[in-house]
């Protein structure tokens, strides 16, 4: 897993202006929240496709096929940013063809793929590429969560969940971030998405953020659209997430636009 502790100069300078969100930042309504980047263990979604690019590139020597599928994940999770889904599918189906160690074995483990086909309704790709990544990266479990996803839309949420337990108890490790952690929980055992977010309404800006986005998707779960549009839309305008760099913040945005949500 590809987690760090990053201070603010450390985040800025994997900072690139290409990508700033339309979306101006609300006021901040909790004064825990200026607080904005503490030095706190980040998810591998944080790190930026220069960054986790340059670390394959280092593993494979950087050259040839390992060199050009790299630069098609990274032109993948740009288009993803921007709202192209299907562009950024075809660059990371692209990064697999010349280098199909991409699929399963790079550093970033193309979990970004198996959002782009979620997003998509190509929910057994998805759920196919996230059991790959959680077989790599068991201390992270956003990947589980997310074939969780997947199935939940092919099978129904009983059966998803009784797939999710199974694989679970084949992988998943402790994730380091206490939100993943309360997150986890609620998707394996079941439990009220309220409650995840009023633990932590005063924590950290990422805190609240995830919270609120993993409510909203198990809210979608459920299939209570008008829960899971209220749930995102907060993670969308609260400051980490109109702010920040994060994958997943352009995913909360992303999930907006594929259901013609008006962040504004």
């Amino acid at each position: 897993m590809l987690s760090s502790t990053l201070s603010v100069a450390a985040l800025s300078s994997f900072r690139h202006g290409t990508e700033a969100s339309a979306i101006k930042p609300l006021p901040f309504q909790n004064p825990r929240h200026r607080a904005f980047f503490p030095s706190l263990p980040l998810p591998r979604r944080i790190f930026l496709p220069t960054a986790s690019a340059s670390i394959w590139d280092a593993l494979t020597g950087g050259g040839g096929a390992a060199r050009d599928a790299s630069l098609a994940v990274r032109r993948g999770m740009l288009l993803f940013r921007q709202g192209d889904v299907s562009g950024s599918l075809a660059e990371f189906d692209r990064a697999i063809e010349l280098d199909p160690r991409q699929k399963a074995y790079s550093p970033s483990d193309l979990w970004q793929r198996g959002l782009s086909l979620y997003y998509l309704n190509r929910f057994e790709e998805g759920a196919e590429q996230f059991r790959l990544d959680v077989a790599k990266n068991p201390n992270d479990t956003e990947e589980s969560i997310w074939c969780f996803l997947c199935e939940a839309q092919l099978y129904g949420v009983e059966d998803a969940r009784s797939r999710f337990l199974e694989a679970s108890f084949c992988y998943v490790g402790r994730d380091s971030r206490p939100v993943m952690r309360e997150a986890y929980s609620m998707f394996k055992d079941g439990g009220d998405p309220k409650k995840l977010v009023e633990i932590f309404a005063n924590g950290r800006a990422d805190e609240y953020f995830y919270s609120s986005l993993y409510a909203g998707l198990y809210y979608e779960s459920q299939n209570d659209m008008d829960a899971a549009k209220l749930q995102i839309l907060a993670a969308c305008q609260c400051p980490y997430g109109s702010r920040s760099d994060d994958y997943m913040a352009a995913l909360a945005k992303v999930h907006c636009l594929c259901r013609d949500w008006s962040i504004s």
